[in-house]
């Protein structure tokens, strides 16, 4: 199977199927001068004169001039238009040369290579088009000479038939590229359509959960608090007094938690590793206690909801660093492995957030984010303090 290489510029290098061809295309011009020398000399059994052989000379180099561009190592044709040009140039002075020399021979190669040549480069530029002229009053004079005025003209016509039909083939590709890059556009604008819809669906839910969900537990938490203080003031059991307070605290950490995911739905970042590394630094500033991220491994972009389950969950457990074990040092690991990113929290020495706090619902709720993308949640004593261990595969 063959391979396409591509210079450094982007342009496709010839490999030896191009050489192949190359031969091919050489063979008019070869078949031609075949042709030719014979009748004009040997077969009509007068040597070469001397004043012929420079003309004869400069006609082959003319000819190898012109089909050097279609071998492999002259693939540069390809990258400039007058190079091309050129090109057509020289092959149509060598096609003119043996017309004029011998009109009955291989006068039906020159509209045979004006007209290939301009459609492999795709380039009947102005040069092209004054070649093609000449070569039509080329072909002609040598016919009116022995007046053979039908032969001009049918040679006329045909090369004028084949700069008719490169200008079409030309056309019909660049339609073609118009149509790929409407094509192209119009993919563009149905993926930012949808992105903006699915931007709007988002702000629409961020605004659900803050007009009904938030203020509801806003205005639990303010009942809540209200009651307790009533409790204290009638100098109830403390046992009641108590209950109040886990209830207070749960409807302001759901609040907070409510607040989380409206701002994770209005913002449409992805937290990568530089947003759990502000949130490591934010906890050594805010604590004063020694915390560091260690990142292993080579950082890469993750789903957004595996991303979001990473911060999440390194936002958690440092909220319950902070609360169970205040001062104590924590050690953040981000290890991005083949297949799956391990984030581990340890806080030392650390124990375990109480049931009656928000870090049991906290627990909770990274472990359910953690089961929805197919992670899991390790959390636990260890010898060197409490640890949080979470596995996202991504």
């Amino acid at each position: 199977m063959m391979t396409t290489m591509f210079d450094d510029q982007g342009f496709v290098l010839p490999d030896r199927r191009y050489g192949a061809l190359s031969l091919v295309r050489l063979m008019p011009s070869v078949l031609a001068l075949t042709l030719f020398l014979p009748q004009r000399w040997v077969l009509a059994g007068t040597p070469v004169a001397a004043q012929e052989l420079p003309w004869l000379i400069a006609l082959v180099l003319v000819v190898i001039a012109g089909n050097v561009m279609l071998l492999p190592f002259s693939w540069a044709a390809l990258r400039s238009p007058w190079v091309s040009q050129l090109g057509l140039l020289a092959i149509t002075l060598a096609a003119g040369g043996i017309l004029l020399l011998h009109p009955n021979g291989v006068v039906y190669a020159l509209p045979f290579w004006t007209a290939r040549l301009a459609v492999r480069y795709r380039s009947p530029g102005p040069l092209s088009y004054v070649v093609i002229g000449l070569s039509m009053v080329g072909g002609a004079i040598p016919q009116l000479k022995d007046f053979q005025w039908l032969a001009a003209l049918g040679i006329a016509l045909g090369v004028l038939a084949l700069v008719l039909l490169t200008a079409n083939r030309q056309g019909r590709e660049e339609r073609l590229e118009q149509a790929e890059l409407l094509l192209a556009r119009r993919q563009q604008v149905i993926e930012e359509h949808a992105r903006a819809a699915a931007l709007a669906e988002r702000a629409r839910i961020a605004r659900e959960v803050h007009d009904v969900l938030a203020h509801s537990l806003a205005g639990l938490s303010l009942t809540l608090q209200g009651t307790r203080l009533m409790l204290q003031r009638d100098n109830a059991s403390q046992e009641v007094i108590d209950q109040v307070t886990k209830a207070q605290k749960l409807a302001a950490d759901g609040l907070t938690e409510a607040r989380r995911a409206v701002a994770a739905l209005r913002d449409d970042k992805v937290p990568d590793a530089r947003a759990i590394a502000d949130l490591v630094t934010a906890f050594r500033l805010e604590t004063g206690a020694p915390a560091e991220l260690t990142i292993s491994g080579e950082p890469r972009d993750l789903p957004a909801d595996a991303a979001s389950a990473l911060y999440r969950t390194a936002q958690e457990a440092l909220t319950n660093a902070r609360k169970h074990a205040p001062g104590a040092r924590v050690d953040a690991v981000l290890d991005f492995e083949n297949g799956r990113t391990v984030l581990t929290v340890t806080d030392h020495p650390g124990r375990p957030p109480a049931h009656a706090t928000s870090g049991g619902y906290g627990l909770l709720g990274m472990r359910e984010r953690a089961e929805l993308i197919g992670g899991e949640l390790e959390t636990g004593p260890m010898e060197d303090g409490w640890r949080v261990r979470l596995v996202v595969p991504a």
